[in-house]
């Protein structure tokens, strides 16, 4: 859209790649805030569709009979051993 003149794909080839993949192809732009809204709520409602009703959670027995989840701590320090920064 804002950027139309830098393109280097051409929109026939991205629409026809985009059916090719089983994909959507949102034309957007920020600076121009044009297709934003619609891209958002379309993925949105794309992944609500695709979502489980139930989570696939383990449960692990609690008091009473209770289930519950089992919540894991991260570790304190996560990039110690990852050696960047």
């Amino acid at each position: 859209m804002d950027l139309e003149k830098d393109r280097h794909i051409s929109m026939q080839t991205a629409e026809e790649y985009a059916r090719a993949v089983n994909a959507k192809l949102y034309n957007t732009s920020a600076k121009l805030n044009k297709g934003i809204e619609e891209l958002f709520s379309d993925l949105t409602q794309r992944m609500l569709e695709k979502t489980p009703s139930t989570p696939n959670i383990s449960d692990t027995s609690g008091v009473n009979g209770r289930t519950g989840i089992s919540i894991q701590q991260n570790p304190t320090n996560p990039t110690a051993n990852n050696g960047c920064c």
